[in-house]
């Protein structure tokens, strides 16, 4: 019967934590609004260039640089044409889908790649922990622009090039953040009791301490995603990025530069886009910083109290 009613009890708590998320989430209205822009851009990348076919990618040499808001061309143009007569509404949301794609398998390898030897390195003894932090030491030693472009040089410009580089170059911070929060989560009660029970590493590190220091490894991943776009944006600016047909919104901005003073829309939307993204990022971040901090989270619960 015990067996039956702790799944039960586990779900439910569960279910509420999200509900409580949720209900924190709405009564936070920058965060909400936050998390919706976040969620229509995902979307739009997902979807978006399914739905609009090769809309991106036909040529209208007629359209060439047409101004925005000008619906005579029809409502693909609504943002105006490129150089080469392609709407840039339709430019906009296939860049979306290969701009979250690099930033999200970078952040997701960094991640990963990371947590695993930040939570080996933060619970074994100090000889794997050492050889593993000086490992990211080389790493960081470099520059990350100068990893980049080495590596891009040598293995060429592409989607899975450009993931690998910045996902080499953000594993440290991960790596360094979950050993610090190992070394202090090991030494609570429930981890020596673990360990008293005859509990083997593996099952404490992914039962009992993993669970702990995941809401941090999130919330930096949220932040670190941002960063990701960024850099990927800079260089497929400076041409050592996704390179053509393939397109980003960084490369978007590239392409745009030599129109500035006739063409300012070519760089602006695309600019826009990386801009809003961000700071959707960035502001969320900071309030999932607070929520999955059961120290901190009384303070949205006393926010949402005195406005209500």
């Amino acid at each position: 019967m015990t067996d039956l009613t702790l799944p039960k009890s586990s779900q439910s708590g569960a279910r509420g934590g999200i509900a409580a998320l949720l209900a924190m989430l709405w009564r936070d209205k920058v965060a909400l609004v936050s998390a919706l822009v976040l969620l229509v851009i995902v979307i739009c990348a997902l979807i978006g260039p399914t739905l609009l076919g090769d809309l991106a990618t036909d040529q209208n040499l007629r359209g060439r640089n047409s101004p925005p808001f000008d619906l005579e061309r029809g409502w693909a143009f609504v943002l105006g044409g490129d150089s080469l007569g392609r709407p840039m509404l339709a430019r906009l949301v296939v860049a979306a889908r290969s701009t979250m794609m690099v930033a999200a398998g970078a952040v997701a390898c960094a991640l990963l790649i990371g947590a695993a030897l930040g939570l080996v390195a933060g619970y074994l003894g100090k000889g794997v922990s050492q050889v593993i932090m000086r490992l990211a030491d080389v790493i960081m030693s470099f520059p990350s622009l100068l990893i980049a472009v080495v590596v891009l040089y040598v293995l060429g410009p592409s989607v899975p090039n450009m993931i690998l580089v910045l996902a080499i170059t953000r594993i440290p911070i991960y790596l360094r953040t979950t050993r610090a929060e190992v070394l202090e989560v090991r030494e609570r009660m429930f981890v020596q009791a673990a360990v008293v029970m005859g509990a083997r590493p593996g099952r404490i590190i992914l039962r009992h301490i993993l669970p702990v220091v995941a809401p941090t490894l999130v919330t930096i991943a949220t932040l670190d995603f941002a960063f990701v776009m960024l850099a990927e944006s800079a260089l497929s600016f400076l041409g050592i990025g996704i390179q053509p047909p393939d397109i980003t919104w960084g490369l978007m901005v590239s392409q745009g530069r030599p129109y500035l003073t006739s063409a300012w829309w070519l760089a602006f939307w695309p600019g826009l886009m990386i801009v809003i993204t961000t700071l959707s990022l960035n502001l969320l971040s900071n309030w999932m910083r607070i929520a999955l901090d059961p120290a901190q989270r009384w303070r949205l619960e006393a926010r949402s109290t005195t406005n209500g």
